[in-house]
Order: structure tokens, then sequence, then C-alpha cells
């Protein structure tokens, strides 16, 4: 592939199948290669009039849509920079990653909208010298932002995304360095607060490339390949649309999960690609006529998250379709190992190293492990980010090796499998929430001296969220159930839905090493306890 720039894929696909249909929304709406590459070209160059210039960074809060598909890899071809978020962020989150990366442009749908013009109003104040409203090192970074419209609800100063992609389009001259900045993808990275990977276009194309090296393919160019999973998630992102870029297929763009509609729309559009994250087999296994109902399914792709060996097996008997699932991170754009790299399928393995991806397994002293005894899980390849954003901290080693966090073991054959992770990462639905950020915004809440995030097992989201919070004393409240009350209220308003805690547990004190660390490891210890019925 000699393509530099992601979006090259939508105009060699528009001049080698200009009327084959390329992405389709459930509602109906659609559009062709030829009709994509004339809308990716127009959105190119209504940025350019805006005064968009290479590494600007645009913010794309959008749901499932062609907007988005539009927005992104117009804003790749402009050589700007795509910061694709979750379009349900709460406006708090929203202005955070807007000052963060210093976006000029945040386009918007009906869904975000309110959010969205509630974060610009905070990040203006913020820059206007109300201190109080976002810290220091993101005002620093920020710019006044314009905000672009989808849809009809376009508001004073706002611009209309259907402006924003009218008129004639102008080339733009090819990308010459492949290492420039291609997208912003917000995670946690290995600790803390939410930041930002740095993925350069080569990282994107690499990733691309290396799925479509594995054998058998994940995607031929007359699948029709499902698209529930959010396209603001990189494993929507890269390798779903980048896959389906890359082989000419067609993608089913779905904006909303409903396991039944989505089921009907599979046996409707013969989807023959299904890429879904784990909490998708719990939906679908207790339906009536589940084989029956994916008859046009050759194969079903997990990832976001691992997939229990029992899971697997149970799909595989109800429909004899074979699930194959991968491990993969933001940080490597995002896959890293597959089942269908495997010798053979074995039972908890998330699969072997892609084509030009090489693993390898550390101590907690960064000593190279030999054998099967478990480490740190080390990466090395083309696909890997350059390092977390503004500064490119924390990204990979001089010869090229990023630690995950992650922690696993490597059999004789190749195959990972995960053992546990380093860091506290909760994975809800296949999204990445760290307790740390959750935690902070817990003890904002009066009444809340401490507080202690840890995740649970979870049949519908394969985790959930639980917090421990400890009542403060000093303050006076009308007790626990209402202290319960005021935390759950107050992380609405201020966490993404996925974020926010699905129990919330008020305690007297939490357990402490000597150090004064929480003993997140008793609290786990607590709720399996609890799972097992032998704590009310």
């Amino acid at each position: 592939m000699s393509s530099t720039d992601l979006a090259d894929l939508v105009a060699e696909a528009a001049d080698a199948s200009p009327d084959r249909l390329a992405v389709v929304e459930s509602g109906g709406r659609a559009v062709t290669w030829r009709e994509l590459e004339t809308d990716v070209a127009r959105c190119a160059t209504g940025l350019g009039r805006m005064g968009v210039l290479a590494g600007h960074r645009v913010m794309i809060a959008v749901g499932n849509r062609l907007e988005l598909v539009t927005s992104h890899l117009g804003v790749l071809r402009a050589q700007a920079v795509s910061v694709p978020v979750n379009p349900r962020s709460t406006a708090d989150e929203l202005a955070r990653m807007i000052a963060d990366s210093g976006s000029r442009l945040v386009v918007a749908d009906a869904g975000s909208l309110p959010a969205v013009r509630s974060a610009v109003a905070t990040v203006e104040a913020a820059l206007d010298g109300d201190a109080s409203l976002l810290d220091a090192d993101l005002v620093s970074r920020a710019v006044r932002p314009r905000v672009v419209a989808v849809g009809e609800d376009r508001g004073p100063g706002e611009i209309g995304f259907d402006d924003l992609v009218s008129g004639e389009s102008r080339p733009v001259p090819p990308l010459q360095d492949p290492e420039k900045l291609a997208a912003l993808l917000y995670t946690s990275g290995t600790s803390g607060r939410p930041r930002a990977a740095m993925l350069t276009h080569r990282a994107l194309l690499a990733n691309i490339e290396q799925v479509a090296r594995v054998e058998p393919p994940m995607i031929h160019g007359d699948d029709v390949v499902l698209g529930v999973l959010p396209l603001f998630h990189v494993y929507g992102l890269n390798a779903v649309l980048g896959g389906v870029l890359r082989h000419r297929a067609k993608l089913l763009l779905v904006e909303e999960w409903d396991p039944v509609a989505v089921l009907d729309l599979v046996e409707d559009e013969a989807c023959s690609v299904l890429p879904v994250a784990p909490p998708v087999f719990a939906h679908w296994l207790p339906l009536d006529n589940l084989a029956e109902r994916l008859g046009p399914v050759r194969l079903v792709l997990s990832g976001s998250a691992p997939l229990a060996p029992e899971v697997v097996e149970a799909f595989a008997a109800a429909t004899s379709i074979p699930v194959h699932q991968g491990y993969g991170l933001t940080e490597a754009a995002p896959v890293v190992t597959s089942t269908l790299c495997s010798e053979s399928w074995q039972a908890g393995s998330v699969g072997a190293a892609l084509p030009g991806i090489e693993l390898r397994l550390v101590d907690g002293t960064g000593r190279v492990l030999t054998g099967e005894d478990p480490g740190e899980i080390q990466v090395r390849g083309d696909n890997l980010f350059s390092g977390y954003w503004p500064d490119g901290a924390d990204g990979p080693d001089a010869e090229g090796w990023w630690s995950t966090g992650d922690v696993g073991f490597l059999d004789p054959t190749g195959d990972l499998f995960l053992v546990d992770r380093v860091k506290e990462l909760v994975i809800v639905s296949g999204f990445n929430v760290y307790p740390t950020e959750v935690e902070e915004v817990l003890r904002e809440v009066p009444g809340v001296a401490d507080a202690a995030v840890i995740g649970v097992q979870d049949p519908d989201t394969g985790e959930a969220v639980v917090a421990y919070v400890v009542a403060d004393p000093a303050h006076a409240t009308d007790g626990r159930d209402a202290l319960a009350s005021a935390v759950a209220e107050h992380a609405a308003a201020r966490l993404a839905r996925f974020k926010q805690p699905t129990r919330i547990e008020v305690v007297d004190e939490l357990p402490l090493t000597v150090t004064g660390k929480v003993q997140k490891g008793r609290l786990r210890g607590l709720e399996r306890r609890r799972a097992l019925g032998l704590l009310e």
C-alpha cells in the first residue's frame, strides 16, 4: 500500500469503484465511494476556508453518522488533526478536552450540541480570566473554538455542517511526511486523568495494513461490515472504518445499540462481518432463533476487553459462527493480537501478534522474561503512537518498545494470555474508566471525606464501576442514603454514563496500608464475597 494518508484510500476506492455503496446508515442514508470522496474533498476545502491549517486540531463529537466519517477523513485530508470524542461526554469533560487539545473547531450533532455549547462557554470564560473553571495548564493550550452544528439546530455564531461541505473542492497537496500527527484519541494511558494518545498517519495506516496481512482475512471487498461500535473509539475508528476503507467493503452504521433491532439489521442488510464488544454476547445469547437470524454472518470479531472462553464456546455452539478475539490498545492504533493468527484455538487466549508486531514480557525491573512466566506486556511496531499529548511523554523507548501496563504470559506457540493489569483500569462495555478520575469527582461532594473506586464483574457491560465513599463526620448530612444519592447525582452531572458508579457504598473508613494507600484488593475481596452471597 503506497498511501500516506488514510483519506487517500477513499480517493483510490472512488477511482476503482465509484458507484459501489461505501457507507450506509441504519436509517437509510447512504453514499457511494464517489460521493464520499466528493464530501471528504469539500470538507477539507471548507476547513481551509475557515482558517484551519495543517496541524490544527478539530474535535468531532458526533454519533455513528455519515458526518463523523466525512469529518474525520476531511480533517485528515486537510492535514489537520482529528480529535474524535464521545458525543455523550459531559460539558465538564468536553471543556477539558477542548482546552487540552487546543481545538479550533468542534463538530457536534443534535445529541452533543447542548453539552458542547456549555463546554465552549466554559473554555471562553477561562480564557477571559476565570481561573476557577479549568486548570492553568489546560488554559495555556486553549483557543477560542467555533462550533460546527450538524443538522438544523444552529445557534448564533455557529457554522452549519452543510455549509462546511458546500461549494467546489480544491486539491490538497499530498501528505509528504506520514510521521505528522493525524489524530488525538483520549484515553487514560497508563495513569490518572484521560490524556490524548498521539497517533500519526504512519501509525493508523500501519495497523490497517498489519490487520490486512492476517490470513484468513478479517474483511473482504464484498463484505458488509456492521458499524455498531462507536467510531469515536479507536476500535471502531481504525479497526472497523479503516479496514472498510482498505478493502473497499460496505459499512453499515448503527447509532444506537438495541439487541433485537441490530439483529434485524444484520438480516436485512446481509451483514457478513460483525465487529463487536463482549457485552453484545450477553444480550444475544438468550434470544430465540439466533443462528437463523445471523444467517448472513461469516465472522464475529470481539475486542475492547477479554471475552470469557465459555462465552465463545456457547456462542459458537448456538450459531456455528466462529468468534475471533484480539488484544489491542488505543496507543497501538489499536490491534496487537488476534486469534486468527494463532496456530490453533485455545481457551483464554487473545491470539498471537499480528504480522509486523513484536511482543515481549518484562519483570518489574525491566528485565526481559523467557519461558511462560507472566510479566508486563511490551509492544513494538510501526502502529505504535508517538507518546501522549502535548509533548510526546511516555511513548515508545529508544528501541521502539512500549510498556502497556497489562500483565500476561506467552505460550510456546506465541499466543498471549492476559493475567491482570498493572494499573487499576476498569473496562465498561469496552471503554476505559480510570478510578482516579472518578474518585476526584466524588471527593467534590460535600460530606465525602474520601473515595475509592473499583471494577466488578457485570453480565451486560463486562465490568461496572462501584464506589466506596467515606462519610465526613464533620459535615452534617441526613444519613448514608442521602449522601449516596448526592454522590450519584453529582456523578451523573460530571461524568459520562459509563464512568458513573452503578452502586455506591457509604463506609466509615477505607482499608489502608501502613503508608496510607487504599487496599483495593480488600475491597475487591468484599465484592467477591458479596457476589457469592456471603455479604448482604
